[in-house]
């Protein structure tokens, strides 16, 4: 029969295939991949594209952003160019990429800049990647660009060496999925240098970004980040190459390390000592156990032993694989090269001479077969201060059972039966293939001791009934001796062959049961969004899959409380808490069974994670002694890391709104310093300086110089009145305490008191008013909204030349009543659009504007909501000046003035 394994290292891998037989039923993709802006990823593209032009490729741009570099733009031109689509969001339109006007033109390749762009919302997509994924769908190829701070495993990294948090990234797997990977590499000092010339920013822009993100150290960093991620994609792809093809590796076109453990007292050294030679080597790893019949009958130390091994590797960053197989060596050298392993590390012999005569040596097998396989013999002891775990496991129960054996001897029984009927037919020699059947059944439904118990009895019974002198244990042919030996031989091996097989069977039905338990748990965990939810799904799954009562306890403030429980249970006792708190502060298992404070109710565990642990998980039974054996120690380790990562997420969300709102809270206290600081101190001073005057110089001032002083004490103390009546306001919006006074009025009236209490501020503009006298009268508060009138004329005469018109003007639209007020100044920038509203923002202005709060704004959409309105910010079609529009809905059984005459 020939070797699986050989026919298999002969065959392509299937998973390859396919990947393979993907590829060529989409377009091609590639990406030019900088480590920054301005490295010329999109000057380089554009190169590209004309350079497939000239090949007869039909090449258009999907959409490119120069970003006003002359050098860029010039390449733009010889290629067509895709109509963008415009998008109307909050009244402003934005560019986007017109994905169907591409797919309906279907050229041979499109060039899409910026891969990590956001889409504007109403877009068919809300990622430009996903764009491109559908273009590569159709059959499309597609070019692209994209920086290494955009992606999405490396973003944590970027923020922590630049100090910046990049917000649009892509997903690792859209690297993976490109055909070619291209990248645009310069000098931090030729880039830097670009900067300074104006080539990427404008001049100021340029040297802020000099001196913060675009500095030595961080431009290195990131270089190294774009060359190193372009590698490992390069690795991947060659490794893929070679499965596709059944190409034997190694090929050593970079460094690969694999560690191969047991059950040994070693294996953590092993492992400690394949990391430190894969950063040596700055080489990727991985941790490999070849899993035998043999495993299965080992003990449960043994057992959590290898299971420890195996969580330190992936702990320290390596991949940790477990493999069937039959062959310890030649299944390791089988892996190895079908993933291009370079080199192997393996702990030195341990068994006695005799036994590698007998048993052979997986060391001296690998060394045999590795071939251009680099093997590193390591003579690794067990580490002294290998960590324990803590916690004392649970004997398992008793193994021996009655049915079992019984099922055995009715088997026997059965052969026996069986025998004597056939004994008149059969050659006595045949019989006992009758008894090595009862054999095999008993070996198949009851395991390796019953099966055994079969043989031995099938023997006895085998000599005592058929065996000449019959009805005795003598034997007198020898014929029937060796006959007898070689059944009872045969029997115990097919007994052990039959049993290691339903052994394996049985573990693997478990292992399937259990990686289909953890998949659901963790499928459960990532659609939940809140943290009672996770608690509430942990304490369900852990109590449900180990039988046991659960507690979930997490820190607040200076102590823990319980948060979740399964069943209900929130009441602990002195010792509980006392054994939680421990557990949590010292990240170390305590309570029921553990070396420390074993008096308590229940065992606690912490939830922890690479970074600190997160919380304390409390189990108990009704039992008593130990809670859990090694098997469920190891289970439960695996759901309090899925558990412990989704509370952590949940607290970084959560820490990251907090850190937000930090911010806001922080920006707005600084906007409120400054605004009491310049819009109290400037009247203040003001009337002081007036006030002050005329205090001296009240002999020699004549009347129309002390007018216009009192004026201006009059003028600059309104103008203070308001700002403390806007403060007032804000408060009131803020806390929720404003109650609008509602009843039904003409807007006409308001506005004309609106614009009575502005003639001050309004005196170097003329105002219109065009508001129907048929117009339905509105419920409203009259002093609210004429503040919200006042503050927009107000905000209307600060921002409008003199001599210009402000117009306020009112129309019914189906059931509301839509008022505008209109200006001719310089308009709102289409980014401030929205932010106008905000408390204490200004727009940009010029000298000549006179200064404001920031609030009346927000004072103005405060109001209107209470009120039942809308209000937004626009600027006027086809020409300069900003409107702001009023929404406010009809009453139920609205009233027309007429009514009311």
């Amino acid at each position: 029969m020939p070797d699986d394994r050989s026919e298999q290292g002969t065959r392509p891998n299937p998973d390859a295939l396919l990947e393979h037989a993907e590829r060529e039923t989409r377009g091609r993709f590639k990406i030019f991949l900088g480590a920054a802006p301005g490295v010329g990823k999109t000057y380089e593209m554009l190169l590209s594209g004309h350079a497939r032009k000239a090949d007869g490729v039909d090449v258009v741009v999907g959409v490119v952003e120069t970003h006003g570099r002359r050098e860029t733009q010039a390449l733009v031109e010889g290629l067509e160019v895709i109509p963008r689509r415009i998008m109307d969001y909050r009244g402003h339109g934005l560019e986007e990429m017109d994905i169907d006007a591409i797919l309906a033109r279907r050229p041979g390749l499109v060039l899409v800049d910026e891969l990590a762009h956001t889409n504007a919302p109403g877009s068919r997509h809300p990622k430009r990647y996903l764009d491109v994924q559908e273009l590569l769908a159709q059959g499309i190829d597609v070019y692209s660009t994209l920086n290494i701070q955009h992606v999405e495993s490396l973003n944590d990294v970027v923020a922590q060496i630049t100090r910046i948090t990049v917000r649009e990234t892509v997903p690792d797997s859209i690297i993976d999925r490109a055909d070619d990977i291209e990248i645009i590499d310069i000098t931090p000092d030729d880039l830097i240098k670009r900067l300074r010339d104006g080539k990427v920013y404008i001049p100021k822009t340029a040297e802020r970004a000099v001196e913060n993100y675009f500095s030595p150290g961080n431009l290195t960093a990131l270089r190294e980040l774009a060359l190193r991620r372009t590698a490992q994609r390069v690795d991947d792809q060659l490794l893929n190459h070679m499965q596709a093809h059944a190409i034997s590796g190694p090929w050593p076109a970079g460094d690969r390390v694999l560690v191969c453990i047991d059950h040994g007292e070693n294996g953590s050294a092993l492992v400690r000592q394949a990391k430190r030679l894969a950063d040596r080597l700055r080489a990727p790893w991985a941790a490999l156990s070849i899993e035998t019949p043999r495993l299965a009958v080992i003990g449960e130390a043994d057992k959590d032993r290898l299971a420890a091994s195996m969580r330190l590797a992936e702990q320290l960053g390596g991949e940790a694989v477990t493999l069937p197989g039959q062959n310890v060596a030649a299944d390791i050298i089988q892996y190895a090269t079908a993933n291009n392993y370079t080199q192997i590390i393996v702990g030195k012999p341990r068994k006695p001479l005799w036994r590698e005569l007998v048993q052979g040596s997986v060391t001296h097998a690998l060394i045999r077969l590795a071939g251009d396989i680099s093997v590193h013999v390591i003579s690794a002891r067990r580490e002294e201060n290998e960590p324990r775990r803590g916690v004392e496991a649970a004997p398992l129960p008793s193994q021996f059972q009655i049915m079992p054996f019984a099922i055995g001897a009715g088997s026997v029984a059965l052969a026996l039966l069986a025998g004597v009927l056939l004994d008149e037919v059969l050659d006595v020699q045949n019989l006992a293939l009758v008894f090595l059947m009862a054999v095999l059944v008993t070996a198949v439904r009851a395991g390796l001791w019953p099966g055994l118990f079969a043989s031995v009895a099938g023997a006895l019974c085998f000599n005592f009934f058929f065996l000449e002198p019959r009805y005795t244990f003598t034997v007198r042919d020898p014929e029937s001796i060796i006959a007898l030996l070689f059944y009872l031989l045969v029997a115990v091996i097919a007994s052990n062959l039959t049993a290691a097989v339903q052994r394996q069977a049985a573990a693997a039905r478990q292992r399937a049961r259990t990686a289909e338990d953890l998949y659901l748990f963790s499928k459960k965990l990532a659609g939940t969004g809140t943290l009672d939810d996770v608690l509430w799904a942990t304490a369900f799954q852990i109590a449900s899959m180990l039988k046991l009562r659960v507690v979930i306890l997490l820190p607040q403030e200076d102590t823990i409380v319980v948060r979740a429980g399964y069943p209900p249970d929130d009441t602990l006792v002195d010792a509980d808490i006392a054994a939680a708190r421990w557990a949590w502060e010292h990240n170390r298992p305590a309570g029921r069974a553990a070396d420390t404070l074993p008096g308590a109710k229940r065992l606690y565990l912490p939830l922890r994670t690479s970074r600190k642990a997160v919380g304390v998980i409390g189990l108990d039974n009704d039992r008593q002694g130990p809670l859990l054996n090694t098997d469920q120690q190891r289970l439960f380790e695996a759901l309090a890391d899925q558990a412990a990562i989704a509370i952590e997420r949940i607290q970084l969300v959560a820490d990251e709104d907090k850190a937000k709102l930090a911010v806001e809270t922080d920006r707005l206290r600084t906007a409120l310093l400054t605004s009491i600081s310049h819009d109290l101190k400037t009247p203040l001073a003001a009337i002081l300086g007036a006030a002050g005057t005329m205090r001296e110089y009240a002999d020699i001032l004549d009347k129309n110089a002390q007018l216009e002083l009192i004026g201006t004490v009059v003028d600059e103390s309104e103008r203070l009145n308001r700002f403390i009546v806007n403060l007032l306001d804000m408060t009131r919006i803020e806390s929720g305490a404003m109650q609008p006074n509602f009843a039904l009025h003409y807007v006409g009236d308001i506005v004309g008191t609106a614009l009575g209490r502005a003639a001050k501020i309004t005196a170097h503009h003329r105002t219109e008013m065009d508001v129907p006298s048929d117009l339905p009268m509105v419920r409203v508060d009259p002093v609210l909204f004429e503040q919200v009138l006042f503050n927009l004329i107000d905000n209307a005469a600060k921002y409008a030349p003199e001599d210009t018109i402000i117009r306020i003007e009112a129309r019914r639209q189906g059931q509301s009543v839509i008022l505008e007020i209109t200006d001719e100044g310089p308009g709102i920038p289409p980014e401030d659009l929205e932010r106008v509203f905000d408390s204490f923002y200004r727009v940009r202005k010029g000298d000549t504007v006179r200064a404001g709060t920031g609030l009346g704004l927000s004072i103005s959409r405060g109001f209107t909501e209470a009120m039942g309105g809308r209000i937004a910010a626009g600027n006027r079609p086809g020409g300069r000046g900003a409107v702001f529009r009023i929404t406010l809905p009809l009453p139920t059984g609205e009233t027309d003035i007429g009514d009311l005459e």
